[in-house]
């Protein structure tokens, strides 16, 4: 049994060559074609993985770990045009909570222009969109309707769609960020599988960008004791998250905020753009 996950450095096996030691870590990379992609089940497409010590309130060690990610998620968007940030999840929800709160403290400059901008010093700001689309239950509306509406209406170049993720171990979580040109499918990593949003969908590159939160169980038991060991149930599945999730959440949030800004507004600080965002 290997268990779900939406990391693809563990689809693989961990088979991702180390391509840069930067910040305090490790950041690789991998390319899946069709063939390679449909043996583990996931989306043929790029997929960097950067690995790093737990995360601490230093603001300055998460600045400079945001600048290393963002140069490569800059890498995955086009170089001019609007970009639309989607936080995914439910902010009531402490796990699921990662899109919402990350997308809250990204700075939205589509409306900065003209005067005004030139005024303040802030002219050269790439256009940025935001939007927290909430959850079905709370809206009546898939999260891919309501991007897919806010598309026709704003005509971005890429979108950067932010989400908790799922991972088979316990050290993955909130200590792991994933990118991925393939999009993204909400609620996949708990198994509540949702419209995608990717291309095809959207007319437009979707740049998955996430931390895992969560651990299936069934998952962590095989992990711990062995499949061997461990019965195969038929329950629903439940998930797993560590006691100081609120900190995990806090912390990843703060450092995804920043990596949109490294990569969306290069020539800013990225702590500075995050501070006038709160």
């Amino acid at each position: 049994m290997q268990g779900r996950t939406d990391l693809a450095m563990e689809a693989v096996g961990g088979r991702m060559a180390a391509t840069e030691q930067v910040a305090g870590m490790e950041i690789s990379e991998i390319s899946l074609n069709e063939t390679q992609a449909a043996s583990i089940g996931k989306r043929c497409g790029r997929y960097i993985t950067a690995l790093m010590p737990r995360l601490t309130d230093d603001e300055h060690d998460l600045e400079d770990k945001a600048l290393a990610i963002g140069r490569r998620l800059r890498s995955l968007l086009p170089q001019h045009g609007t970009v639309l940030v989607v936080g995914l999840g439910n902010e009531a929800i402490t796990p699921d909570a990662l899109g919402p709160r990350t997308s809250s403290m990204v700075l939205a400059t589509r409306h900065i222009q003209g005067e005004f901008a030139r005024s303040v010093g802030l002219s050269d700001l790439r256009p940025t969109v935001v939007l927290r689309t909430g959850v079905l239950g709370n809206t009546g509306m898939e999260s891919s309707e309501i991007v897919c509406g806010v598309c026709r209406q704003v005509s971005p170049c890429a979108v950067i769609a932010i989400d908790a993720l799922a991972a088979r171990s316990m050290e993955r979580l909130g200590c792991t960020v994933q990118l991925s040109d393939t999009g993204i499918a909400p609620g996949s990593g708990v198994g509540n599988d949702r419209k995608a949003l990717d291309r095809d969908t959207l007319g437009v590159p979707v740049i998955g960008l996430g931390v895992p939160t969560v651990v299936d169980a069934q998952t962590l038991a095989c992990e711990w004791f062995g499949a061997e060991h461990t019965a195969v149930r038929r329950e629903p599945a439940m998930m797993v998250t560590p006691r100081e999730i609120d900190l995990m959440i806090a912390r990843a949030s703060r450092l995804l905020a920043m990596t949109v800004h490294a990569a969306l507004q290069p020539s800013y600080s990225p702590l500075e753009l995050l501070s006038i965002a709160l």
